[in-house]
C-alpha cells in the first residue's frame, strides 16, 4: 500500500499519518514526491519509519540528507 504525502508536514500531521499506517509497517509505503516542506519532528518519524522497513519513495535530497544527518547524530548519543 502506498501513502501519498503533500505540501507542509508538520509534527500535528504525525498522529494521522501514523493511524494511516497503522500496524501495516512491512506492508506500506510513503511517497514523498509532492512533500515540500518538513519540521525536525517528521525528518526523526520518516526515519524511524525507515528502520523499521517503510519504504521512502521519491524523497527530495534535503529530506534524506536530513534524515541521514539525525541518524547519525542520533548514533553518537549512545
Amino acid at each position: 500500500m502506498v501513502q501519498r504525502l503533500s505540501g507542509r508536514m508538520q509534527a500535528t500531521h504525525l498522529e494521522q499519518l501514523r493511524a494511516r499506517i497503522g500496524k501495516n509497517v512491512r506492508s506500506i509505503a510513503l511517497d514523498l514526491e509532492e512533500v515540500t516542506l518538513v519540521d525536525i519532528d517528521v525528518v526523526r518519524f520518516l526515519g524511524t519509519c525507515e528502520s523499521q522497513g517503510i519504504e521512502l519513495r521519491h524523497c527530495a535530497p534535503y529530506i534524506r540528507e536530513w534524515i541521514l544527518r539525525e541518524s547519525a547524530r542520533n548514533d553518537h548519543n549512545f
